[in-house]
């Protein structure tokens, strides 16, 4: 395949799931894709745009414009919710700014969560994966409710050999994090999350997957906490295994 990727890593996949974007990058390299991965990449702005602080997210995004304007190929991170961010939250923080506006929709075009990247663009559903056991999936809400993407991952994990994919019973509900949300409302957070401690205990699943890091911290969290044995990967990392 002649194609050539930028790995967006996100600000939370390179500080606490760094093994995600090398999960990436070993499934692009079976399939013969290259990739980049820009050195002056930082966060993209989400966390100050989703409180509120447009002005101090402006900056940010700005920097990440012209990062991966220097470099060609599609933009491929394994968050929804940071692509959400470059295709949704850039138009609304650029929206009176003609030209900065006209950049960020034109690197918009050429940005893609991991699954979406694979399944629509590239084609592919079955990389060659091997997983032996269950696996119940987790759809983050800006993947599912921000992009419109759930089929993709799940055509994903139903082509991984050995694998027994079960139902997450709620599975649409959200875990709890939302970003700034499980910190200006931790209460409500921590319900939510112990509600979804209780689907996936009723899933029977030891894995869970998702794919974008913050479920996976937030998830991970509160197993460990409750004590309870299921772990929390990224679909990357499962899709990484042959």
């Amino acid at each position: 395949m002649a194609h050539r990727v930028q790995l967006f890593i996100t600000c939370l996949a390179d500080t606490f799931y760094p093994q995600s974007g090398q999960a990436m990058l070993a499934v692009f390299r079976r399939l013969g894709i290259s990739v980049d991965f820009p050195q002056g990449q930082t966060c993209c702005g989400q966390p100050a745009y989703t409180a509120g602080l447009w002005e101090q997210a402006r900056p940010m995004a700005e920097h990440t414009l012209r990062v991966f304007e220097a470099i060609p190929g599609d933009i491929v991170a394994p968050s929804g919710s940071c692509i959400h961010m470059l295709r949704n939250g850039y138009a609304e923080i650029f929206r009176d700014a003609p030209q900065w506006l006209a950049r960020a929709q034109a690197l918009a075009a050429r940005s893609y969560e991991f699954s979406e990247y694979l399944v629509d663009v590239l084609g592919v559903v079955d990389v060659g994966a091997r997983w032996e056991g269950k696996l119940a999936y987790h759809p983050s809400c800006h993947l599912l409710r921000g992009l419109g993407v759930d089929r993709q991952p799940r055509e994903l994990l139903a082509h991984v050999r050995g694998a027994q994919i079960v139902e997450l019973p709620h599975a649409e509900e959200c875990c709890g994090f939302g970003g700034v949300f499980s910190a200006v409302m931790p209460e409500i957070s921590a319900e939510m999350l112990a509600r979804k401690i209780k689907n996936i205990a009723a899933s029977a699943a030891p894995t869970i997957v998702t794919a974008d890091s913050g479920c996976r911290m937030h998830l991970s969290g509160g197993l460990h906490r409750q004590g309870k044995p299921q772990r929390v990967v990224h679909l990357a990392e499962v899709l990484e295994r042959a």
